[in-house]
Parts: C-alpha cells; sequence; structure tokens
C-alpha cells in the first residue's frame, strides 16, 4: 500500500514548479467549500492546502481570519473536516490535500486518532504553525508511522542553525514564509525572497522541495516566485477573489487557471 507522501513527491516531479492554493474548509458554507475546492483541481492545482479552521488563527491575516470565523459559525468541526476530505476523494480528486491547521484541535482530537484518520480520508500531510520542532517530536513520530507528510515554516529571519534543524524535520516539503507577518495577500513580494529561497537551498537536502507561500496574489508574482521555488501557495488572494463574485466556483476557476498559466 503507497504511503499518502508518496503523492506528495510524485506531484513535485514535474519539470515546473507546482500551484498549491489554500481554502478553508467550510467556508462560505460546507458545500460551496468543497465545490471551489475542486474547481480549483480542475482549474490546475497540483495540491491543495485545506484550512481547518481554529477560533485563534495566529499566522492568518484578517481575511483567512475572517474565513475561518465564519466556517465555525457554521458548526464545522474537525471531524467535518474530515468528512470533507473524505467526500472530495469520493468525487474522485485525486491530487495531494495538506491539512493545514493549529495544535490546540489536535490535542484535543488526540495526536493519533487524529492523525490516522486523516490519514484513513485520504490526506497526505500537515502544515501546522504553531507546532515549533521543539515540541513535534510527538507528532513526527506519528507522522513516519502513517506515511504521513509535515511541513515546517521557515522564516526569512530564522538563523542557519534552525533553518538546518526545520529542512531536517521536514517531510514532504519546506514551507518558506515569504514575508515577516502573517497570512495576506499583499502587491508586492519582498525584494530579499529569491536571496532567501536560494539562501535556504544551499542548507537543504537536494530532494527537498521548497514552497513559497504568505503574500502572493497574482499571476506575476507567480511567474516571478516560479524562477527559484519548486512550489507557489496562493490563499488569501483566492478567497478575496471568492468573496467578490456572485458565482464563486466560476471564479475560482478562472482564478486558478490564470495562476497556473503564469507556471507554463
Amino acid at each position: 500500500m503507497n504511503k499518502p507522501i508518496e503523492a506528495i513527491y510524485k506531484a513535485f516531479s514535474h519539470d515546473r514548479p507546482i500551484l498549491m492554493p489554500y481554502f478553508t474548509l467550510g467556508y462560505p458554507d460546507y458545500e460551496s467549500s468543497l465545490n471551489i475546492i475542486q474547481a480549483c483541481v480542475e482549474s490546475g492545482a497540483e495540491m491543495m492546502e485545506l484550512g481547518l479552521p481554529f477560533s485563534d488563527p495566529l499566522a492568518d491575516g484578517p481575511t483567512i481570519q475572517h474565513s475561518t470565523q465564519v466556517a465555525l459559525e457554521n458548526g464545522l468541526t474537525t471531524n467535518l473536516c474530515f468528512k470533507a476530505v473524505e467526500e472530495l476523494r469520493n468525487r474522485g480528486v485525486e491530487i495531494p490535500f495538506i491539512l493545514m491547521g493549529y495544535y490546540n484541535p489536535i490535542l484535543a482530537y488526540g495526536l493519533e486518532p487524529f492523525v490516522e484518520k486523516a490519514c484513513s480520508v485520504g490526506a497526505n500531510g500537515f502544515i501546522i504553525p504553531d507546532l515549533p520542532p521543539e515540541e513535534g517530536a510527538e507528532f513526527e513520530q506519528l507522522c513516519i508511522q502513517y506515511g504521513m507528510g509535515l511541513s515546517y515554516l521557515l522564516s526569512p529571519n530564522s538563523p542557519v542553525e534552525r533553518t538546518q534543524l526545520l529542512l531536517e524535520r521536514s517531510r514532504g516539503f519546506a514551507y518558506l514564509v515569504s514575508v515577516i507577518g502573517v497570512t495576506g495577500a499583499r502587491n508586492e513580494t519582498s525584494p530579499t525572497l529569491k536571496d532567501f529561497t536560494n539562501r535556504v537551498r544551499r542548507l537543504s537536502p537536494p530532494d527537498m522541495p521548497l514552497v513559497v507561500g504568505f503574500g502572493i496574489s497574482t499571476p506575476d508574482q507567480v511567474r516571478s516566485i516560479s524562477q527559484f521555488a519548486d512550489g507557489i501557495i496562493v490563499g488569501s488572494a483566492l478567497i478575496n477573489a471568492v468573496d467578490q463574485s456572485i458565482d464563486p466556483v466560476k471564479k475560482a476557476c478562472d482564478f486558478v487557471s490564470e495562476l497556473h498559466q503564469a507556471l507554463e
């Protein structure tokens, strides 16, 4: 039986960077979120970061904070998030799903039950912004046991020793935060982003993909970052685009298609 992390490795086997949109499960409602995620995949997303709503999303800016609050007010729970992943798999969606959530709900659910359930419904890995590697050993071991990915976040101001630690402990890919701050669409990317990525590249194993996220919102930004990164995450800009449309599913299709074309 294939391990879930193997699909992550396979996704990075293209001869160009991959597009990895983020979307919050349960926003603007449960069914709409599934349709939007499916539309993203059909429009070129090669991996999806699925947000697990939490009341105190410390790494996220106003757009994603709002989306997670709405999802919680709609009654979304961890088990409904798992149901959503399972339903997307039942619809035939095959790309890797990375669950992005915070540690409190995972602790409340139980570490092993959480990883086991995520694996069983078809998730492939995790991003947990508030889990530092110093406290991540137990969760990491469970990820190894169940064949799941785990991506730590690397900041532009991470010293060499910490960067090496985060790279050593990441499974599947490393997540490079493009700016010092929270998520949110920005008009320009950091002028030091390329240097930051190249610096991490020199420290990373040759087979470790480097994915850049936070603040990326336009095809031009995607095209620029694709020159030095292995994957690009776009989240807040996708949610903003969907929010401003009378046809959210079609808008998600069009938005992701434009980003994907910038990689070709």
